[in-house]
């Protein structure tokens, strides 16, 4: 007869960059995230790695540190299992070309497929789409994720917080990002309270 002996695991969280312009949210979630102890697994698009060079001055290499990082063309990686269990997805910032993807079932990179695997398995999915002006097909593609129970969740900084470095723009979508994944955090001193 076996046994079945449940052992406490880590949090884990997968974490998506693309192409699109907003790289530094992502840089800022994945150190927020080593930071808090959480397990990341990073999947970067090759768009997503240009855009993080130019934008923050990282290459992948640099992100070793923070997190597993998965090659997108790797479909038999864990991360492409519903049976690997994760406790949700980001995609930070999500091109209109993934965010379209995704919302029409292709699964051709494990980027597409990891986000797949976390809709079918009903677990916390987050777009951070960073695009202006949204076309209709746009939001089209946005209302059928959300349909599917995805949270769409534009890369729109408040300003309440009186920012004066871009370091606190970003960790203010961070900071959204990790409430919605249900992640304790201090990121920032909430609407209503003193710290």
């Amino acid at each position: 007869m076996s046994s079945f002996r449940q052992e406490e695991r880590k949090k884990r969280i997968l974490v998506g960059i693309t192409g699109a312009s907003g790289s530094l949210y992502a840089y800022a979630l994945v150190r927020a995230l080593h930071q808090l102890g959480i397990e990341t697994h990073l999947i970067v698009t090759e768009m997503g790695e240009k855009v993080m060079q130019f934008e923050c001055n990282k290459k992948m290499d640099e992100l070793k540190e923070y997190a597993t990082i998965h090659s997108n063309k790797n479909l038999f990686a864990s991360i492409a299992s519903g049976s690997y269990l994760t406790d949700g997805m980001v995609i930070v910032p999500c091109s209109m070309n993934t965010l379209g993807a995704i919302a029409n079932g292709v699964g051709d990179t494990l980027l597409s497929r990891a986000a797949s695997v976390v809709l079918k398995e009903k677990r916390t999915f987050i777009i951070v789409p960073r695009e202006a002006p949204f076309n209709l097909i746009h939001l089209r593609n946005m209302t059928a994720l959300a349909e599917t129970g995805a949270c769409i969740m534009p890369a729109s900084p408040g300003f309440y917080h009186k920012p004066t470095e871009i370091w606190e723009l970003a960790n203010f979508m961070v900071a959204r990002i990790l409430d919605m994944l249900n992640i304790d955090h201090r990121l920032l001193e909430r609407w209503g309270e003193k710290t």
